[in-house]
């Protein structure tokens, strides 16, 4: 995508701004995790009847109303996690569904072939002062470092023709062009990537709240059964606090590294625009 930053600034800035939007996608994955919550984890399928919890369980299904349910499987007990269990659940789809979107826009932004080679490339092609054969390289890159330089390198070429500026003012210019399109293409690298780095933290907090409520039910229990504690409920309630510790502490780790590692590849990627952005204007000072 060739970039005008002096004329289409504002036209360009609406076509990098892409991506998942944020304020549409979150509630309706809320909502994919609420269901999974409700329907999949809670199926009748995964609990079976226990005497021995007459009285202590909260869950009922259609048809079995009158017994009281015992979990029967993993995504039973996960279920008996509470009512934070779903807002965890969402966070973790939150985290995956971004994640990817993050991956495919990263993907796309390093353009086509070996970032590393066409940085070679272009350096090369600069120091013999081959400027239209660096613009066809950036025409095949096709990615937000092609489209820096390439910006660059149009603006070197008007530059190169104008007589009307010396040669600082043509070198200030030249940056300005390069730092304008450097910041056009930043937007569309770090979208949403505050989603990760907040989930990476506050995951963990709601984990501990359901953690908190849990060992609140647990000791309830204990303190309830005087000098007889009821040793189902109490392990109900440690159960509870351990299904959201784990997973909020899951949910926080993969956001993490997940953010860490997006952020190496959009540092990578700055890295690059910069490293070229240096061999322009040497280029520049040199041959003009």
């Amino acid at each position: 995508m060739e970039m005008n930053v002096s004329n289409n600034g504002e036209q360009v800035v609406a076509k990098k701004v892409g991506g998942l939007n944020p304020a549409l996608i979150i509630p309706i994955l809320i909502l994919i995790g609420v269901a999974i919550y409700l329907f999949v984890l809670g199926s009748p399928g995964n609990f079976k009847a226990d005497p021995r919890l007459e009285g202590l369980s909260s869950v009922s299904f259609s048809g079995l109303e009158t017994k009281e349910l015992h979990p029967d499987g993993f995504m039973g007990i996960i279920y008996m996690g509470g009512p934070i269990v779903p807002i965890l659940i969402s966070f973790m789809i939150i985290v995956i569904v971004f994640s990817v979107e993050r991956a495919m826009v990263l993907s796309k932004a390093s353009g086509k072939g070996n970032v590393d080679q066409f940085v070679l490339t272009v350096r090369n092609l600069l120091n013999q002062n081959k400027v239209d054969e660096a613009l066809e390289e950036c025409d095949r890159q096709e990615g937000s470092v092609g489209n820096v330089v390439k910006e660059g390198l149009t603006t070197y070429k008007a530059l190169a023709h104008d007589t009307a500026m010396n040669k600082e003012q043509k070198m200030v210019a030249l940056n300005k062009s390069i730092e304008e399109a450097t910041t056009l293409e930043m937007p569309m690298l770090e979208k949403n990537m505050m989603i990760l780095s907040t989930l990476g933290t506050v995951a963990t907090l709601v984990a501990l709240l359901g953690t908190v409520i849990g060992m609140i039910k647990a000791f309830s229990a204990l303190g309830a059964g005087g000098g007889t504690p009821d040793s189902a409920a109490l392990s109900i309630g440690i159960s509870e606090a351990l299904v959201n510790t784990a997973l909020g502490i899951g949910t926080s780790a993969v956001a993490i590294i997940l953010y860490n590692y997006f952020t190496s590849k959009i540092d990578g990627l700055t890295f690059k625009i910069d490293e070229i952005a240096m061999s322009i204007q040497q280029s520049f000072a040199e041959f003009h």
